[in-house]
């Protein structure tokens, strides 16, 4: 999106460097990355990258309100309610898609918004490799007013919160069997906090422990990476610990927020950066141009149940009683904007914030990007296509 830097990158990519890039990312970390990496970064000038501050403001404006708690309170099921909620979340990532506005200028459109960790580990490191192997200008940030270590240090203070790294768990289902498992090492890398895996978490009334060499340690806070729609799915698991039990221990990153700021809360929001969008119930007639609209499930991950061709029977065929369950959102249409060697891919920037104990308002630390060719962003719409993937946005310096 800054043609003098894209021109740079592409005159000196090569399919060969691209190659040994991967093979360093493998062999770095010593596992495969199980998903894509794009063959390039994401170059935002500074126009774009002014009104994705801009979006980001008014979004958090609303988080920050005194009622949002009120408003917020059927965004969680009544059986996946966590004791001990905190006062507000800790993580908060915005995802917005790259369009054109009706002046024709770039600019962003929120897609969905996370009070959930996302891959703080994994896109310090991704940068990192980026620099090492192609044409990246210096003075281009990935993260915001933070020098690599002292982003590193944010990270690692929130997380540990004082405690030892020992007495701190990284807490998912299978965490190695997870497309993230490179966000674990590497934030065990950065913090020392290990991942366990939630079957393996033992409980002693309302304390915690795990088993570390055979040794039994107690568990004083927990970074959550557990989805709760995948957790009510794998009725295999024998657990001894339900995360929906009053326990004492400290969350670095309260469950109930992954619900709180999610596709939930959009409809609340009024701004130029968020598509219409409003509860089903809300709707006393359904749209006639229904092609022009998605439909998604407030309660799914990763786009797991999102209809994107809706039509007039999807929507009747959901009982009333289920409706306020779901959003009708208006369609982004996605701007192809990064020129690839054969065309143009389009691209999703996810702004990831942390919101500190003893702050008024969530602060933007680092980002991720997505490069895509389909339809829509997501894998399946990707399949054996290039210059799609995983990737970081690099700022243009102010």
């Amino acid at each position: 999106m800054i043609s003098s830097a894209r021109t740079r990158y592409n005159a000196s990519f090569s399919e060969k460097k691209y190659l040994h890039f991967l093979a360093d990312l493998n062999q770095s970390l010593q596992t495969t990355i199980p998903f894509r990496v794009a063959e390039s970064p994401v170059f935002v000038g500074r126009d774009l990258k002014q009104k994705l501050m801009s979006a980001s403001r008014q979004i958090i404006d609303f988080i920050v309100r005194d009622d949002f708690k009120k408003l917020t309170e059927r965004a969680i099921p009544q059986k996946l309610n966590v004791p001990n909620e905190t006062r507000h979340t800790l993580f908060l990532a915005l995802d917005f898609a790259v369009v054109k506005d009706q002046a024709g200028a770039l600019a962003p459109q929120l897609i969905e918004m996370q009070g959930f960790p996302s891959l703080f580990g994994w896109q310090d490191f991704l940068a990192d490799k980026y620099r090492e192997h192609f044409s990246i200008p210096e003075n281009y940030h990935n993260h915001f007013h933070l020098s690599n270590e002292s982003y590193r240090g944010v990270l690692k203070n929130n997380l540990l919160h004082g405690h030892d790294p020992e007495n701190v768990v990284l807490l998912e289902i299978e965490p190695l069997k997870q497309n993230t498992a490179v966000d674990f090492i590497l934030t065990e890398k950065i913090t020392g906090i290990a991942p366990v895996d939630i079957a393996s978490v033992e409980r002693e009334g309302r304390f915690l422990f795990y088993r570390k060499n055979g040794k039994k340690i107690p568990i004083k806070r927990i970074y959550n990476r557990v989805i709760f729609d995948e957790l009510v799915k794998r009725t295999d698991l024998q657990l001894h610990f339900n995360l929906t039990e009053n326990v004492e221990v400290e969350w670095a990153g309260h469950p109930n927020w992954f619900f709180r700021i999610s596709k939930f809360t959009m409809p609340f929001i009024k701004s130029p950066f968020i598509p219409e969008c409003k509860f089903l119930s809300d709707f006393p007639s359904f749209p006639a141009d229904l092609e022009n609209y998605v439909l998604k499930p407030l309660f799914s991950f990763s786009g797991a149940g999102v209809i994107f061709h809706v039509s007039l029977s999807d929507l009747e065929s959901i009982p009333v009683s289920e409706r306020k369950n779901f959003l009708l959102q208006r369609k982004i249409q996605y701007e192809s904007v990064i020129q690839a060697p054969d065309g143009l891919v389009k691209t999703e920037i996810r702004l990831l914030f942390i919101w500190e104990e003893d702050q008024p308002r969530p602060v933007l630390v680092t980002n991720l990007a997505r490069l895509s060719r389909g339809e829509m962003i997501g894998v399946k719409f990707n399949k054996d296509k290039t210059w799609v993937g995983g990737s970081v946005c690099f700022f243009e310096p102010d």
